[in-house]
Formats: C-alpha cells, sequence, structure tokens
C-alpha cells in the first residue's frame, strides 16, 4: 500500500484522543499528514516531527472543513 504524505498547517490547537483514552492536542504549526488507510490519518508535528497522533479521516475532513487544518499541497 501506497502512504501519501501532504503539508499541512493547523491553525488552532487540534484535539485528538490518545490510545489509552487520555486527551492530547495538536499545537498550531506546520504538520505532515499521511494517509494510512482508508479510515486512518497520522498528522506528525514537531521541530523534528518527534509527535504523531491516528485520527479518523472523518475528524481531519471537519477540522479541514471549519478552518482548524489547512492543506498546503
Amino acid at each position: 500500500m501506497t502512504i501519501n504524505t501532504h503539508s499541512a498547517r493547523v491553525t488552532r490547537s487540534l484535539p485528538f484522543a490518545t490510545p489509552d483514552g487520555e486527551k492530547g492536542s495538536i499545537p498550531p504549526g506546520p504538520c505532515l499528514i499521511e494517509q494510512i488507510d482508508a479510515r486512518l490519518v497520522d498528522i506528525i508535528w514537531g521541530a523534528r516531527g518527534q509527535s504523531s497522533a491516528l485520527l479518523p479521516v472523518e475528524d481531519v475532513q471537519e477540522a479541514a472543513r471549519s478552518g482548524q487544518l489547512e492543506l498546503l499541497d
């Protein structure tokens, strides 16, 4: 399977649930988006790409519609 990677920018803090049920948030700033499969997207951020979170495709699409996430390519 081919993973597609795109450049993006988080404009407002983007909340997500961690695998252990805790809440986290992706801070505003540049990020990479990798479509893992039809249901999941990996968002990678940080100065060295040291942080990432798996989000459902629907959550990422809603963040893009609301302007919380801008796709750059």
